[in-house]
């Protein structure tokens, strides 16, 4: 008889992001800050981001992966806790991954959740396979940069104009410990 090792079915990244909570949430949900999403190495697509944050809602965006491959992504969202966390089922209508038809149940759920430290927000990005995915289907994806694709992208949050510009405000202090936003 042959053993099978199980597949696993989920991965989590996480990172640790020089800003609040608050900042990052915007980040993640406001499409004036949703470019960092975007490969660097390709122009930015023309197509305007979209974005209605709440359960049901959907955000999507172009992706430009090189000169021959472009599609929608994004999402629909499962859960929105302000601040604090959001599920989605990745993917597009006409997009990758497909959520249209019955592509929906085979689409990967993404949540990201984000934790108070000293350093600013540790951000959690967990990636689940849901079981209607037949293992072999998961492990091409996985072994295909699934994995990789989100590490580089959530490597790119940090330089999100929200966190930026979130950074630049923050109170820094003087001299005499006063915060210089008691002085403006």
């Amino acid at each position: 008889m042959m053993s099978r090792t199980r597949t696993e079915r989920s991965f989590t990244l996480s990172r640790v992001l020089p800003a609040p909570r608050n900042v990052v949430f915007t980040a993640w949900t406001e499409p004036e800050h949703l470019v960092w999403f975007y490969n660097p190495a390709m122009p930015t697509p023309s197509t305007p981001i979209q974005v209605d944050l709440r359960v049901g809602g959907v955000w999507r965006q172009q992706m430009m992966v090189d000169d021959d491959l472009q599609y929608p992504t994004g999402g629909l969202y499962l859960e929105v806790v302000p601040n604090e966390r959001l599920v989605f089922r990745w993917g597009a209508t006409g997009g990758w991954p497909e959520l249209t038809g019955n592509h929906e149940d085979r689409a990967p759920i993404v949540t990201v959740d984000l934790h108070d430290v000293a350093e600013g927000t540790r951000l959690e990005l967990t990636v689940t396979f849901p079981d209607q995915l037949a293992d072999e289907d998961v492990r091409n994806l996985i072994e295909g940069g699934t994995r990789d694709g989100w590490s580089a992208t959530i490597d790119r949050v940090a330089h999100s104009t929200a966190i930026i510009t979130g950074r630049l405000r923050q109170p820094t202090r003087t001299h005499d410990g006063a915060n210089t936003a008691d002085h403006e």
